[in-house]
C-alpha cells in the first residue's frame, strides 16, 4: 500500500509540473500585450511600456519561466494584475466558495444516484430500469445553465421556494447558506444525476452477472445479503472513479451556473482573469484546480484500492 501511494503522489506531481508548463507557454507565448489590455489601447506608449517593466512580462522567457516554477513550489504566485493583491488568497477563497457548492451538489446527488442506478441493476429490463435509464440520458443532455434557468424562474420566481441568488449575506448561518446555495447545488445535481446512475447501474449488472455472486446465491444468501457483502464494494469501483472526475469538473467548469445565480465561485474568478489577461490570477487558479482534481483523483484511487485489492496489488 506504502507503494501504491508513493507512485500515486510521484505521478501527481510530474502532472502538475506539466500543468505549470503547459499554463506558461499559453499564457506567456502567445502574443499579447498585458499592459496594453490592462491600460486601454489609448494609453501612451511609454505607459504601456513602464506597465510591462513593472510586472515583468518582458523579461526573456526563461527566466519567467523559472519564476513561475519557483512561484510553483513556494505557493507565491505574485500579485493580481487588476486588484494589485496577493493572488493566492483571492483564489484560496474562491475555492472555498467553490467548494461549498460543489459538496451541496454532491451531497444531493450522489445517494439518490447511486440508489437508483442499483435499483434499476436489480430490475434490469423492467419498466423501472429502462424510466431510470432514459431519465438519466435525458437529464445528462440537459446543460447546467438550461436546467438553472428552468429552476430560477420555476422555484424561485414562480413558486418564490428559494432565493434566485446564491451568495448568502455576512454572518449567515449555516441553514441559511444551505438555502442560498441550494438551487444551483439543484442544478449541477440534475446534470450528473444521469452520469452517475448509469455508471452504478453498469457495474452492479457486470458483478451481478459474476461467478461469484452466482455461488453466493447458490450457497443461500438472500439477495440483499450478496449485494452487501459481495457486490456494493465492486460494483461501486468505477462509480468512485466517475465521481473523482466530477468534482473536478464542480470546482472550475461551472462558470454558467455561477453566472445564473450571481455566485463568485472559482469559475467566475477564472473567467474574469481570462478575460483581464490577469496572468497569476489565471495561472494560479489553473493549479489549484488542478491541484483539487488530483487530490480528488489520489483519495479515489485509494478508496477504489480499499475496495478491490486486486487493483492495488496490479499497480505495484
Amino acid at each position: 500500500m506504502v507503494r501504491f501511494i508513493a507512485r500515486r503522489l510521484i505521478l501527481a506531481l510530474v502532472t502538475l509540473w506539466l500543468l505549470a508548463t503547459i499554463v506558461f507557454i499559453i499564457t506567456n507565448v502567445l502574443p499579447s500585450n498585458v499592459g496594453r489590455t490592462i491600460l486601454g489601447p489609448f494609453a501612451p506608449q511609454e505607459t504601456v511600456d513602464a506597465l510591462n517593466e513593472k510586472l515583468g512580462t518582458n523579461r526573456p522567457l526563461p527566466v519567467r519561466y523559472l519564476e513561475s516554477l519557483q512561484g510553483l513550489v513556494t505557493l507565491d504566485f505574485g500579485d493580481s494584475f487588476v486588484s494589485g493583491k496577493a493572488v493566492l488568497p483571492q483564489v484560496v477563497a474562491a475555492v472555498g466558495r467553490s467548494a461549498k457548492l460543489a459538496g451541496l451538489a454532491l451531497l444531493i446527488t450522489i445517494p439518490l444516484s447511486i440508489a437508483a442506478g442499483l435499483y434499476a441493476a436489480r430490475r434490469r429490463d423492467q419498466r423501472a430500469d429502462r424510466a431510470i435509464v432514459l431519465l438519466g440520458v435525458t437529464l445528462s443532455s440537459i446543460p447546467e445553465f438550461v436546467t438553472g434557468t428552468i429552476l430560477v424562474v420555476v422555484v424561485g420566481v414562480g413558486l418564490r421556494w428559494l432565493p434566485v441568488l446564491a451568495t448568502a449575506p455576512d454572518n449567515a448561518d449555516i441553514p441559511t447558506q444551505i438555502r442560498f446555495l441550494l438551487l444551483p447545488a439543484m442544478a449541477m445535481a440534475i446534470v450528473y444525476f444521469g452520469y452517475i446512475a448509469r455508471m452504478t447501474r453498469a457495474g452492479t449488472i457486470e458483478v451481478l452477472q459474476s461467478d461469484y455472486t452466482r455461488t453466493a446465491l447458490m450457497k443461500g444468501l438472500t439477495t440483499g445479503q450478496t449485494m452487501r457483502r459481495h457486490v456494493l464494494r465492486n460494483a461501486l469501483v468505477p462509480t468512485v472513479a466517475v465521481i473523482a472526475v466530477q468534482i473536478g469538473y464542480l470546482f472550475g467548469g461551472i462558470i454558467a451556473v455561477e453566472k445564473i445565480f450571481n455566485y463568485n465561485g472559482m469559475g467566475s474568478t477564472m473567467l474574469f482573469a481570462a478575460q483581464h489577461k490577469d496572468l497569476p490570477m489565471l495561472t494560479a487558479g489553473v493549479i489549484v484546480i488542478g491541484i483539487v482534481y488530483m487530490l480528488a483523483t489520489l483519495t479515489a484511487d485509494l478508496i477504489i484500492a480499499w475496495m478491490n485489492p486486486r487493483i492495488r496489488l496490479e499497480a505495484t
